[in-house]
């Protein structure tokens, strides 16, 4: 039978059978090097309705995103002075606070990341941040200052942000949620 989704089937090394929604009617089965067709055709059926709903969420994000009016380059100018008038200064709080030290702090107009840190402590911050809830900007920015004490993604990085905020994962869940919607708002070209 014919699947209402394209399936893309990425092999590997790995011992389990994973599945992701890859995008809107798009799904990924990341599968071991010699599983069998059967044996993934059998995990689909047994995820049908988990695929099913979660497509659904895939298509209801991507519509909510067609439907953001993007930002004029005014717009996105008075976003990028709120942004350094607001986003140093709360930088400046949470890592004195954190006891950590870094090095510059650059607010940018980016289509991806809401953040990131060099490892010569340099802190990048979208401007798009300042269309989030204050909570999520703060898990933001604690996020990055983590990154000056952990480098990485590992369980003790992750120990470090919940110090900091031991209720992370809704800001962190809000973004994933939300976040590109927002992002799409940013204006497509020099023209907009």
């Amino acid at each position: 039978m014919e699947k209402p989704y394209r399936l893309e089937i990425v092999r590997s090394r790995r011992k389990t059978i994973g599945i992701q929604i890859a995008g809107p009617g798009h799904v990924r089965v990341r599968a071991p090097l010699h599983c069998s067709e059967r044996e993934i055709a059998r995990v689909l059926t047994e995820k049908e309705h988990w695929i099913e709903t979660h497509l659904e969420k895939a298509a209801r994000r991507e519509e909510a995103i067609r439907q953001q009016p993007r930002l004029s380059r005014e717009e996105l100018n008075r976003l990028a002075d709120a942004a350094l008038a607001v986003l140093p200064l709360r930088v400046s709080e949470l890592a004195r606070q954190m006891g950590v030290r870094y090095h510059r702090i650059t607010i940018r107009n980016q289509r991806t990341r809401w953040g990131s840190c060099s490892a010569k402590g340099n802190l990048n911050f979208n401007v798009m941040l300042m269309l989030c809830p204050q909570a999520v900007v703060d898990y933001v920015i604690v996020h990055e200052l983590c990154h000056l004490k952990e480098m990485n993604h590992s369980p003790r990085f992750w120990a470090e942000v919940e110090k900091v905020l031991p209720r992370y994962r809704e800001p962190r869940a809000w973004l994933k949620a939300n976040g590109s919607t927002i992002l799409a708002r940013m204006p497509m070209g020099p023209e907009d």
